[in-house]
């Protein structure tokens, strides 16, 4: 049982990084550095290249930052799968860490591969655009939703 639960997790996570991976290759397969296709009046596919973290924190700081950034990536990601294996029961609490490790392989590898994060998914209303993302960004949103919202679960003892 325990083994099957701790594979269901690391599934969920397998889909959501080969779907990251995948919509990136086809982003910088279809788009050169800057390209936008208009989607509807608030939405945009873009390729953009984010040397940073979230939201772009740290992007001009000289290249020290991937690898402060990869490292932190790995190290959290073989922390996540521990939790797994420990808490792979906790349905909410492994859903979360499932989205959130699946975000964090799929932009630890653009960092290892490329050097930068491939975004390409970009919100706006008129001129206020909401800094572009991708599918790891999204799993990661998602799964940190998830495990605040476990957080807030009580537990049956």
């Amino acid at each position: 049982m325990l083994k099957s639960a701790l594979t269901k997790w690391l599934s969920i996570s397998a889909i959501l990084l080969a779907l990251d991976l995948y919509t990136k290759h086809l982003v910088q397969k279809t788009f050169e550095y800057a390209d936008k296709l208009t989607i509807t009046s608030y939405f945009d596919l873009v390729r953009y290249h984010n040397e940073g973290a979230a939201f772009s924190f740290l992007a001009g700081a000289g290249g020290w930052q991937k690898w402060f950034f990869t490292v932190v990536a790995a190290v959290a990601s073989i922390f996540i799968v521990y939790l797994l294996k420990k808490h792979q029961t906790e349905k909410l609490f492994s859903l979360g860490l499932a989205l959130v490790l699946a975000g964090a392989l799929g932009n630890l590898y653009d960092r290892v591969t490329l050097g930068y994060v491939v975004d390409f998914l970009s919100f706006h209303i008129n001129d206020f655009y909401w800094p572009a993302f991708n599918v790891a960004d999204s799993a990661i949103s998602v799964g940190v939703g998830i495990l605040l919202l476990d957080s807030f679960t009580p537990r049956k003892e």
